[in-house]
């Protein structure tokens, strides 16, 4: 059993930066890909950002791509995201979720576990 604890996101105004954190519990943390997701109010979960085990690896949607950098710690158990040039259409819960294979994903149904999500608010 994996547990993800998100933290970081708060208001934040329009070309603004956030870094969001999430802690995972487990022993086998450093063979899972991760990845981030985000849910605006009223829209589906939108794949954010992943990467694979060693950190070496990661993958971003368009509209992050040149923002976002997703990150890993695995001597802390704790992956990142940090955001750059926030605009408010970022507004959204993020939640981290882990996989139990080390590759890479942007599928939301890839991935087994999942953080409670943290509020992120980007202010025109």
């Amino acid at each position: 059993q994996v547990q993800l604890v998100e933290s970081g996101g708060r208001l934040v105004q329009a070309g603004g930066s956030l870094r969001l954190s999430c802690a995972a519990s487990g022993r086998s943390f450093s063979s899972y890909g991760m990845g981030w997701f985000r849910q605006a109010p009223g829209k589906e979960r939108e794949f954010t950002a992943a990467i694979n085990w060693s950190g070496g690896t990661a993958m971003y949607p368009d509209s992050a791509k040149g923002r976002f950098t997703i990150s890993r710690d695995n001597a802390k158990n704790t992956v990142y995201l940090q955001m750059d040039s926030l605009q408010p259409e970022d507004t959204g819960v993020y939640y981290c979720a882990a996989r139990t294979v080390s590759s890479i994903s942007r599928y939301y149904y890839e991935y087994t576990y999942w953080g409670q999500g943290t509020q992120v608010t980007v202010s025109s």
